[in-house]
């Protein structure tokens, strides 16, 4: 009986993820508009998934920030102005930067720093290639990720690692949000070259123990985020290599 019950959780659980997934990704491609409506029964024609699942996801999206209740019900898609995604980068590279100054005052392995070195020499070779290859932005994307997860591990708490994890999923939030829009844009090379040096001066201060300055560096790093924003708001077509770029209101709406 117990195993039956287990499974039918198993199953409610996967439905919800792939109904959650499936939303996020309706909302990120542009498929559904800012300001657009969004009901359960609509989703669920749309998307084939059961009512339970998709009433799941549709909450889920809202704790995000993606969605917007309505007072007589369902959601709506939001449109987000530069200053709300400014604020999500600040509030991320807060965080970012308390996990690097606990990763500096607690100590780390040399296994660990070492693990984190042998990335930021990976990413040396990606940023050569970026400036003549397109696939090098995404292996960038990947390689910068790891960089921020294995610096806010290093840190050693639950707690703040959780928090992270809320703020990284407010749209436009994540340390590689806007990185694939300067493929399009003039100077990239020189975003990702003061970027990966960013890297090395953290993990410098990190193995140095120097809490203070690898907090410092850490939430200057994360402004490069907002700079890129402003950027790419300035090159539309830039900003179309974003997910849910759709979403960010154009200058003349701000």
């Amino acid at each position: 009986m117990e195993l039956a019950l287990d499974r039918d959780l198993d199953r409610g659980g996967s439905q919800t993820v792939k109904a959650q997934l499936a939303l996020r990704e309706l909302v990120l491609s542009g498929a559904v508009a800012a300001g657009e409506r969004l009901t359960e029964q609509g989703m669920v024609e749309r998307l084939g998934v059961s009512r339970t699942p998709i009433r799941a996801a549709l909450m889920l999206l809202a704790e995000e920030g993606l969605l917007e209740p309505m007072p007589n019900g369902g959601y709506t898609a939001r449109a987000f102005s530069e200053r709300e995604v400014l604020d999500s980068i600040e509030m991320r590279g807060t965080l970012e930067g308390l996990a690097a100054r606990f990763a500096a005052e607690r100590g780390a392995s040399p296994h660990a720093l070492d693990a984190i070195r042998h990335g930021l020499d990976q990413i040396d070779g990606v940023v050569e290639e970026a400036l003549t290859l397109l696939s090098a932005f995404s292996a960038y994307v990947d390689l910068n990720a790891a960089f921020h997860r294995q610096v806010i591990a290093l840190a050693g708490s639950r707690t703040l690692e959780r928090q992270i994890g809320r703020v990284v999923t407010l749209p436009f939030a994540s340390p590689s949000a806007f990185v694939m829009a300067q493929a399009d844009m003039p100077g990239a090379d020189t975003v990702l070259i003061v970027a990966q040096d960013q890297h090395r001066c953290i993990l410098e201060a990190i193995a140095a123990r120097e809490g203070a300055r690898a907090e410092q560096v850490m939430r200057e790093h994360s402004r490069l985020a907002g700079r890129n924003l402003s950027r790419a708001l300035r090159h539309r077509e830039a900003l179309a290599m974003v997910p849910g770029a759709a979403l960010i209101l154009p200058m003349t709406d701000r």
